[in-house]
């Protein structure tokens, strides 16, 4: 059976580069925010689905899901988020199983944002790995990042699940709240006990 780390923390954490770590170091990388990002662009295959459901003033001038104005949508009305995740998160499970039965690395870190908040994801992986930060450095990278303000990153991240409560749910912990190589250093490190976790089960 394939050995699968499910990778996740809060936005701004730095699952993406230790995802993208972990990929360099050779295993195989199954992001599912890349998979919605496919999804959703113009001619992906929920685009159609989204403009029908929320109208056109919801995917942009190129085609693609205008993803500004879908988060804006989503933070404020609940039940608009709700049909937002039963139209894609099937689409996305299917794919990300698809892609993690294809994988041709020794094992596979799985990136779920919102991985223990999904009951059903956690019986999919053999370790729940959390990318963690303070909740300060979160606010400051993703307002660097993204330009959002102090106030829209806050509703964000109040609207995920408690970090002590991830933290609670982790197998493995990286402590992302210093540098790059840190990061690195750490990612490496887990990088061998998966890859002689997956001999075992391989």
């Amino acid at each position: 059976m394939r050995f699968v780390v499910g990778l996740t923390g809060g936005i701004g954490s730095g699952k993406s580069a230790a995802a993208e770590e972990f990929g360099r170091l050779g295993a195989t990388v199954v992001d599912t925010d890349a998979i919605a990002l496919e999804l959703t662009r113009a001619g992906g295959a929920a685009t159609g689905q989204v403009r029908s459901l929320f109208g056109d003033e919801y995917v942009d001038a190129d085609g693609a899901m205008d993803r500004a104005k879908m988060r804006a949508l989503a933070f404020r009305d609940p039940a608009a988020r709700k049909k937002l995740e039963e139209l894609l998160h099937p689409m996305i499970r299917a794919e990300s199983e698809r892609r993690i039965a294809a994988a041709s690395g020794p094992y596979v870190i799985h990136v779920v944002p919102l991985l223990v908040e999904s009951a059903g994801y956690r019986q999919r992986v053999a370790r729940v790995l959390v990318v963690d930060c303070p909740e300060s450095v979160q606010m400051e990278r993703v307002q660097r990042r993204s330009g959002l303000s102090e106030d829209e990153v806050k509703r964000i991240i109040g609207a995920q699940i408690k970090r002590e409560d991830r933290l609670a749910a982790a197998d493995d912990v990286i402590d992302n709240s210093g540098t790059l190589d840190a990061l690195h250093k750490q990612v490496r490190a887990l990088h061998a006990r998966y890859l002689a976790e997956s001999r075992l089960r391989g």
